[in-house]
Formats: structure tokens, C-alpha cells, sequence
């Protein structure tokens, strides 16, 4: 007998009304529309992989003859593609190149070497052949750097350069080698570069700040030696995109030479979903427009990328498998040789089971940087307009490092030091201002700064003054000598000799080469000198010694000996 149909009007269940109420529901999902490109990795519209080499010129990709080439086409054919091996590659299925990926016994060298040759179409041909798990796997071989590490947000709602100081401070400590602000108010950059490069020192030594603004301000303090390092030049898929920016990948390159010329590490920005966001995805996936983007930072010759949707995830997030083709593009930037900066950054999801789901592929590989910026403060505070994961979240981190032994490059820190650091950072930023004639930093804004969970906890300051005093280290041409000078001056003899070393290593060129950090030593880690080295079971990079003994602290770990005593 066929059941009788319930009534239009009939109740939900009560199974259905709790499900309803789950946060996952306030999350936005769209069904796929290829012809506006919202589609992951898999449109009707994406181009058939193909080449044609004449004279050791690309004159034919991915169906297209050179005379019908965009510039994207043109700068990608001249400048990212090895025209020496490219025929060669082509003639692979995607298969055996995805298979050279996850084969352990595949060197990364090899695998460079032949993806160097592939076309964007052929590239997207590559991945669409590998689910998660492998894509996973091929990333741990892929990886520039061999040692993984982490990068974080420093911001304030209120662009208070006191509390940048004291969460730069906590961030370096905590293991964050990159350390990352913006401005509500653009004109205050000046002192909250000056309060992040400050509280960094106050840390754990040789950090690398930056302060993400509008390209001139951001590299003309970089050249001033306030920042050392720098990532929010953004580069775009499609030609209308990219011009609707006044830009080019050619005025991208010459750009990224500036930052070369004075030792500034730098690297590019882009992201599966951003030209749909900006309405030229010209009907190709997501993934195919991104992959375009990885290969304009290769030919521009820039060291890295950061990438993994950054600002546009809600876009692939709505769509599906869209996380996954995230995950391939952080794959395929590293396979492309370039340092992987590889999301983890916005908040994009109500759930925390799916935030979690959206990081554990870059945790689990190991990425050059796994988060592109953890929030270091609660997210009304994180000016990049949130971050997946914020200072709430940093005892769950750090179990998950415990609980699977992989390193996401943080640490637990006993309170006692957390405050011992955020108090001298904000001191320290206290001298500074004096010795530059800035506005005061009074010892009760230092005595909040060094307690606060975020802004809201700090006294107002004076914020017409504060601009004046931006506007006037601009014009008195105040550079990261004169920081040093102040920091002598006051007595902080020690982060003043860790800031000079900063600068000395950039006027040497060793934060140019790929994926450079400094350890705490202030030595350099990249590439060249700790490239990463997994061939399978019992290689590469694993948590042990010291570091895996760190990572087993936690807050309220039990003595063995001792059930009533905490160790953490």
C-alpha cells in the first residue's frame, strides 16, 4: 500500500527543528552556475590542455593561438611556462603527473621540473584527477620549506598601537614568525608599524612584520625599514580583473622588483573565488582562473604566494568541493616552486566542526605558512575582517598539535611569560614614542595593554593627535634606524641589536630566498637551506626532541606522579 501524504501544513519534526538550529545552517550554499564561473573546478567553459612550441616560442595554449592571446596568456606563455620541457610534459596524461605527485619515491625536484612545463589547463587536468587525501600527500612532498610555520593577525578595532604592541608581543612568543596588521583608518599606519615591529622584539626574537595597506604606503615603509616583509599585491585571473585594479602582471613584476631592490621579502596574494567576486570570471572555474594567478606570481619571479581563497572563501565555500579546490591551489603553488602562505585566514563558516574541516588538510600536510593569518586577537578586533581561527582558539590548536604530532608551528606559554611580554612590549612602545616625540603612552593604557583580551579593555586614546603624529613620521622621514636609536636609548638594548639584525639581513638579500623566516636565533630558514626533504615513511619533517616535548604542554596537563599538581 502506498503511504498517504502528510498534509502542506504539517509540523516539522522534532529531529528536523534541532537540525535547523545547527550553526551550519547560517552558512551560504549556492548550486553551481558555470556561466558566471561559479563552479569550483569543473566548468563546461574551462579551455583542453594543449601547447605549441616554434623557435622556443609558446605559439599556441590550451586551444588559443598566440595572435588571440590576453595578457595573462601572453605573460604565462613568455614567463612561467619552461618552454624547454614543455612539449615533453604536455605529452603525460594528468594522471601519471598526479601519480608523480603522491609517489614518495618521486623527488619534488623531478616533479618541478615537469610542472614547470604544463600549461594552467593542463594543471587543473592534474588535480581534477586527485581527491583530498592524495592532494594531502603530493602537499607534504611539495612544501618549499621543510620545517612548517605560521603566520598571524595583529589588529585592533580601534587601531590602538599599544594593543598591536602587546598582541605582537604575545604572537612572537606564542611561534608566529610572520606577524601581519592593517588599519581601520589608513593615515594612523605609521604608529601601529612602528607598535607592531616594537612588540614583536618584545617576543621571541626575529618575527617579520608587515603592515598590509595601499601598495605605495606599504613599500615606501618597508623601504624605511618599519616592515620587512610584504604580501597583499593582490594578481587576478582575468584581464578585466586585473586592469580593473590600473594594473598588469608586467607593473605586478616591476613592483615586485621594487620590494627586491631594498631586501624586502614579498610575495603575491590571490584566490580561487575572486574574480567571480568581482564579476569577470568569464565563465572558467574557480580553480582554472587561480591557477593563472600562480603562474603570473612564477613568471614575475616573486618568492611565494599567498593563496587558499583568503578574502574570497565564502565564494568556493558555497559551492561544491569547493574547499577541496582550495586545497589544490595551495598544492599547486607549491608545486610550482613558490612559498605557500596558505589561508586558514577569514572566517567563512558559523560551524566549528567546519572551520575545522577547512584546516586540517594544510595542519596535517604542513604548509610554509598553515594559517596566512590566524587572528592573534578576537575577531572583533581582526580588521582582515576575521579569521577562521582567533586567540579563543589557540588551546584547541595546540591540542591538535598534541593529540596527532603534527606541528602547526605553535606553543602553550604559561601566563606568567604572556604577561612578562605583552607588559615590556607596551613599555617599550611607552620609550619609544617619547624618544620620537609622539603622544604619550600613559602607564595605565600599558597596565590595561598588558591584561586586555582586545580593545575594549583599553582607554580611548586621543585620536586627532595620534594622526598628527602619523603624518609627522612620514614627513620627518623616521625609519627603522631612528626605532633602533629610541630603543637604545631607553634601555632595550637587546631588541634594539635583534632590530638592526632584521635590517642587516635584509641589506644581505637572505629574506629574498624562498620561504625565508628567521628563527629565534635571527638566523635565516628557507629553501635553500632547509628544503624540505620527505620521500615517504620516516622522512622529511616530524615534531621531535625539544620541540615535540613543547607540544605536549598544555594548559592542564596532570603530573604523572602527582594527579593533584598541573604541569602546563
Amino acid at each position: 500500500m502506498t503511504a498517504e501524504p502528510l498534509p502542506v501544513s504539517s509540523p516539522k519534526s522534532k529531529r528536523t527543528e534541532a537540525l535547523e538550529e545547527r550553526p551550519v545552517n547560517l552558512d551560504g550554499f549556492v548550486e553551481e552556475w558555470p556561466e558566471v564561473g561559479m563552479v569550483a573546478m569543473d566548468s563546461p567553459y574551462d579551455p583542453a590542455p594543449s601547447v605549441r612550441v616554434t623557435d622556443g616560442v609558446i605559439v599556441e595554449m590550451d586551444g588559443k593561438p598566440r595572435a588571440e592571446f590576453d595578457f595573462l596568456d601572453q605573460f604565462i606563455a613568455d614567463h612561467a611556462i619552461d618552454v624547454s620541457v614543455a612539449e615533453r610534459a604536455m605529452s603525460l596524461e594528468p594522471v601519471e603527473v598526479a601519480r608523480m605527485l603522491v609517489d614518495p619515491t618521486v623527488t619534488r625536484s623531478e616533479v618541478v621540473e615537469v610542472a614547470g612545463g604544463l600549461t594552467p589547463a593542463a594543471l587543473l587536468e592534474v588535480v581534477k584527477t586527485m581527491n583530498v587525501v592524495e592532494m594531502m600527500q603530493a602537499l607534504q612532498k611539495m612544501r618549499a620549506r621543510r620545517t612548517p610555520a605560521n603566520q598571524a593577525h595583529s589588529t585592533s578595532a580601534r587601531d590602538n598601537p599599544v594593543q598591536v604592541a602587546a598582541e605582537a608581543a604575545e604572537a612572537s612568543l606564542r611561534g608566529f614568525r610572520e606577524l601581519e596588521t592593517t588599519l581601520g583608518v589608513v593615515r594612523y599606519a605609521p604608529l601601529v608599524a612602528i607598535a607592531l615591529q616594537v612588540g614583536a622584539l618584545a617576543g621571541t626574537p626575529g618575527a617579520l612584520t608587515q603592515c598590509a595597506l595601499e601598495e605605495a604606503t606599504e613599500l615606501e615603509l618597508g623601504m624605511r625599514g618599519i616592515t620587512a616583509y610584504a604580501e597583499t599585491i593582490s594578481v587576478y585571473g582575468t584581464e578585466p580583473v586585473f586592469c580593473d585594479g590600473d594594473d598588469t602582471p608586467w607593473s605586478k613584476a616591476f613592483l615586485a622588483s621594487a620590494y627586491a631592490s631594498r631586501g624586502i621579502k614579498m610575495r603575491f596574494t590571490s584566490g580561487t573565488g575572486s574574480e567571480v567576486q568581482m564579476g569577470n570570471a568569464e565563465g572558467r572555474s574557480m580553480l582554472y582562473l587561480e591557477i593563472r594567478c600562480i603562474l603570473v606570481a612564477k613568471g614575475a619571479g616573486v618568492q611565494g604566494l599567498q593563496n587558499g581563497s583568503i578574502s574570497c572563501i565564502g565564494v568556493p565555500g558555497a559551492v561544491p568541493a569547493g574547499i577541496r579546490a582550495v586545497l589544490a591551489e595551495n598544492l599547486l603553488a607549491s608545486t610550482a616552486d613558490l612559498e605557500c602562505a596558505s589561508g586558514n585566514d577569514q572566517s567563512f563558516s558559523h560551524s566549528d566542526m567546519r572551520r575545522t574541516a577547512r584546516l586540517l588538510p594544510q595542519l596535517l600536510s604542513g604548509t610554509d605558512f598553515v594559517c596566512s593569518g590566524y587572528s592573534a586577537v578576537p575577531n572583533y578586533d581582526n580588521m582582515f575582517a576575521g579569521s577562521n581561527l582567533d586567540s579563543t582558539d589557540y588551546d584547541d590548536w595546540n591540542t591538535i598539535q598534541r593529540d596527532l604530532q603534527v606541528d602547526g608551528a605553535l606553543r602553550h606559554v604559561p601566563e606568567e611569560e604572556l604577561l612578562a611580554a605583552r607588559s615590556r612590549a607596551a613599555r617599550a612602545l611607552q620609550a619609544v614614542f617619547a624618544q620620537l616625540g609622539l603622544p604619550a603612552i600613559t602607564d595605565k593604557e600599558v597596565e590595561a595593554a598588558t591584561y586586555a583580551h582586545g580593545s575594549q579593555d583599553l582607554p580611548m586614546r586621543d585620536v586627532l593627535e595620534d594622526l598628527k603624529a602619523a603624518q609627522s613620521v612620514m614627513d620627518r622621514g623616521i625609519t627603522g634606524l631612528d626605532v633602533i636609536k629610541a630603543l637604545e636609548a631607553s634601555g632595550y638594548s637587546d631588541m634594539a641589536r635583534t632590530l638592526l639584525s632584521v635590517l642587516r639581513h635584509r641589506v644581505s638579500g637572505d629574506l629574498l630566498h624562498t620561504s625565508a623566516i628567521l628563527t629565534p636565533e635571527l638566523e635565516t630558514l628557507s629553501a635553500v637551506n632547509d628544503a624540505n626533504d620527505y620521500a615517504g615513511p620516516g622522512s622529511g619533517y616530524r615534531p621531535a626532541g625539544e620541540r615535540w616535548r613543547e607540544m605536549k604542554r598544555l594548559r592542564h596537563v596532570v603530573s604523572a606522579s602527582n594527579p593533584e599538581e598541573e604541569i602546563g
